[in-house]
């Protein structure tokens, strides 16, 4: 079979990851994504989830910004879990 050259970008953190990891499970990074594309040739699909982690959502990601800005102000209230569940029962 004919072999051809695909190229395409990732970022370069990312491609020395996955080099380490192909290296752990003794492979390269060319038969990685030959393994890939067989498997999505023979499923006719993704051969993994796809998803959104909603901790990534621009909602969370604002408050954490917005509870480390607290943070770094130093407007934070200590409780301990007593008095928290103490307040919840109020």
């Amino acid at each position: 079979m004919a072999q051809v050259l695909v190229n395409f970008r990732m970022d370069e953190d990312l491609k020395k990851s996955m080099e380490y990891t192909c290296h752990s499970l003794g492979m390269n990074m060319t038969t990685a994504f030959t393994i890939f594309a067989k498997k999505m040739s023979r499923e006719q699909r993704i051969p993994f989830e796809i998803s959104v982690d909603p901790f990534y959502s621009d909602r969370n990601m604002a408050a954490i910004d917005e509870a480390a800005m607290q943070i770094e102000r130093g407007q934070v209230i200590v409780k301990t879990m007593e008095e928290l569940e103490n307040m919840a029962n109020e």
